[in-house]
This record gives structure tokens, sequence and C-alpha cells, in this order.
């Protein structure tokens, strides 16, 4: 041990470099590790607490699509699954789309001719939901006024789109603060957007107001800080005409009573509803994982090369270590020392720099881990309290120390095999 601090003190900038190569290597693997582990275990800690036990879209749909084809008659379907399979404590259809929403301010502005310079509506997210089917699924709270009040879905109470409409939407905190909106505010909304200002005036003609009835948290379900949550029909109205055939819905999120066999009810309704396909925990969860893999497979490619620089990078500091010590390891080897043992010095020093690199990059790595979970969160606001991008846990600090570990004795296999070869003789000669 002696010896190879010795050395190391010996060409301090050398080893400081060298270290610090290691370092930043096993710093990048180790970000990319807690990256994946952070994102994975993340997802399955929040789906597992959603309430969410199987999910329902339209008939050869996958999970990662990205858009998902009308499932037809949503308003019956809580009702049909049920009596399909009694361990569905709840079946709650979604319509997920977007709109554009303009506030009062807006306009006074676009009637009076008069639109400032950067005054435009908002363009946002949209959920419409029965909230009675709600029941067991987390959905956010609303924070300000008093919510929904309303039982079922009046608007289509009667089986058509000829009930009272409660003309009532509930905003997230994002967009109430963009649009200055509060309980009570009135908000419009509509499917189409707007050119430029000239056309304020007729697209608030033709748009829906709706009165503000609470301001939510944010929703992590869907990855958006921007949404605005109505009931179903009335979503439907908005975007797809009062007709029988507009009762359509994205998907279904269901809750079972008993979720310990997840799979019998996915068969059960399979059976039932061969319109459309389910999905378990399990495959939306395995789904998740697919692409973290990707991400991880790409990374691991990246951190290999890392790796084989700062490997070739050690190899080459330690031959040009015993160059510089030839004459010292011939005297060692004259005084008796055996060509194994002078091997494991030199690998005993190819160790101690990567331990001390183990230690910067660890350093570096949890730094830039911290820095980067706090960006990513930045780019998703609406996510909850506790959800993190990055995961340092048992395994990510494991696998740290074995690559450094590799780094340091695969580094020193050539410089060791150098020292073991050198003449006695011809060292000493040259001396």
């Amino acid at each position: 041990m002696r010896y190879a601090l010795g050395a190391l003190r010996r060409r301090p900038g050398r080893a400081a470099a060298t270290s610090l190569g290691i370092g930043l290597a096993t710093a990048l693997v180790v970000v990319l590790l807690a990256l994946s582990a952070g994102i994975q275990s993340s997802a399955t800690r929040l789906a597992a607490a959603s309430g969410v036990d199987l999910l329902a879209t339209s008939a050869n749909t996958t999970i990662t699509s990205g858009t998902f084809p009308p499932v037809t008659g949503a308003h019956r379907l809580p009702s049909a699954m049920r009596s399909a399979d009694p361990n569905v404590a709840a079946a709650s259809p979604w319509l997920v789309t977007a709109l554009t929403f303009g506030n009062q301010s807006l306009f006074a502005a676009a009637n009076s001719s008069a639109v400032p310079s950067g005054w435009a509506p908002a363009g946002s997210g949209a959920v419409g939901w029965i909230p009675s089917e709600n029941a067991g699924i987390e959905t956010p709270s609303s924070v300000v006024g008093p919510g929904f009040t309303a039982t079922g879905d009046p608007y289509y109470g009667n089986g058509d789109y000829r009930g009272p409409a409660t003309d009532s939407v509930v905003l997230d905190s994002g967009l109430a603060a963009i649009l200055h909106a509060h309980p009570g505010s009135i908000v419009w909304a509509s499917p189409a957007s707007v050119a430029s200002s000239s056309g304020l005036r007729d697209w608030y003609l033709a748009a829906v107001p709706f009165r503000v009835v609470g301001i939510s948290g944010p929703f992590w379900l869907i990855p958006s800080a921007l949404l605005g949550f109505f009931y179903l029909s009335e979503l439907q109205a908005l975007v797809g005409g009062s007709a029988v055939g507009s009762d359509y819905a994205s998907l279904v999120l269901i809750h079972l009573a008993d979720p310990t066999n997840p799979g019998s009810d996915q068969s059960t309704l399979a059976a039932h509803f061969p319109g459309l396909t389910l999905f378990t925990l399990g495959n939306i969860l395995g789904a998740v994982q697919s692409i973290v893999d990707l991400y991880r497979t790409f990374g691991t490619l990246i951190g290999i090369i890392g790796l084989t620089v700062a490997t070739l990078f050690t190899t080459t500091v330690l031959l040009m270590s015993v160059d510089d010590r030839s004459r010292e390891i011939a005297l060692l080897r004259a005084v008796g020392f055996s060509r194994l043992r002078v091997g494991g010095l030199v690998a005993e020093e190819g160790i101690y720099l990567s331990l001390i690199g183990l230690g910067v990059g660890l350093g570096a790595g949890g730094a830039a881990g911290y820095a980067l979970n706090r960006f990513l969160q930045s780019l998703l606001p609406g996510l909850p309290a506790g959800f993190s991008f990055v995961s340092f846990d048992p395994t990510v600090i494991a696998s740290g120390l074995v690559e450094v570990l590799l780094i340091g004795l695969l580094a020193s296999a050539l410089p060791a095999l150098r020292a073991m070869g050198l003449s006695i003789a011809e060292e000493l000669r040259a001396a």
C-alpha cells in the first residue's frame, strides 16, 4: 500500500487527472443508471397508487401508440362492465382532447377591437368524465371552490343530450393562473384555434362559455400542467356535436374491488366487449419498462464508450509510471521481489486511482443527477410531489463500484505485465 500511494504522490498532477477522468466516466454511467432506475420505480409506485387496475381502449390499440381511437357507447359502459364482471368497482370513461380557452379580459378586449399585444387564447388539454364513476381512482381534488356537485352526468341524464347542462368547468392551477380565473369566473372554450387577433371576435361567438366551479391541483396522470375538466357529455357536445353517435371516450379506467388477479377480469371483460382492448397494470408497466430499457441500452452504449476511454487513459498513465520507475522496479526485483509481487504493486496503484475516481464520480454523479432531476421536473410541472426521475439506489452504487474496480484491473493489466517483464540486468546497467 505504501509503495503504491508513494507512486501516486510522486506525480500528483498526473494522478489527479487520471482519477478525474475515471470519475467523470463513472459519473456518466451512474447518472444513466440512476435515471432509468428513477423513472421505473416512480412509475411503478404511482401506477400502484392510482387505483387503475385495468385500462380499456378501442380494439387493436397499443399502449404506446400515442393515439386512442374512439371508444363508442361511453355512457353505458360503466353499468355494462359492472354487470359483466361483479369485481368491477368503477369504470370511468374519459375523453381526452385539446381545447382553446379564452378569459373575460380577452373577451372584453375582442369586443372593443383593442386587443393588447401578446394577448391570445390559451391552448390546453381537456378531460371529460363522469365524476361519480371515478370512485377508487386517483383524480385531482378541488383546492379552491366546490368543484363538480351534480351527480352523474346531467346533460346525458336521459340517455341523450337533452338534459340540463351545468356549463361548469374545473381548471387546474396552471391553466387558472394563465387565464387569471377563479371560482365564479367565466371562460370560453372551443376546439378551434385563433389565427390572429382579428379573428378573436368570431372565435368568441362560436366558443361556449363555462363557469369555473373549482381550481384543482396538477394532475400527474396526464403529463400536462394545463388542463380543464368537464362533464363527459358537455365536452362531447363541445367537440363532437350533440348526437347519440357522439357518445364516445378515449379510454376507460377500471378499478377492481379485488385487484389480486386482474388477468381474470381482463379475460372476462374482453369476452363481453370484443370491441375493446384491455390492459392490466402489469401490461402498462411492461410498456414503460420497454421504453426505459430502450433508453438504458442507448445509455449503456454511451457508458461503455466512456469507460473504455477512461480505461485506455489509465492504462497509458500506468505505462508511463512503470517507465518512470523502471530502475526502481529492477532494484525491487534484485532484492527479492517476485515478478508477481511487482505486478501486484502496479495493479494496486491502478485500484487506488480507480477508488479515488469512484469518490469523484459519486460526488459528480450525485450533483448531476440532482440537477437533471430538477430540470426534468421543470419540464413537466404537473407531476406529483415525490416523483423522481433519478434514483440512487444500492444497485446503482454497487454498479459504480464494480465499474471502477474493473477499470483499475483492466487498465493495470498491460502495465503490470510490462513491469514483470523488465530485465533486471539491463535496467541496472543503464543506471
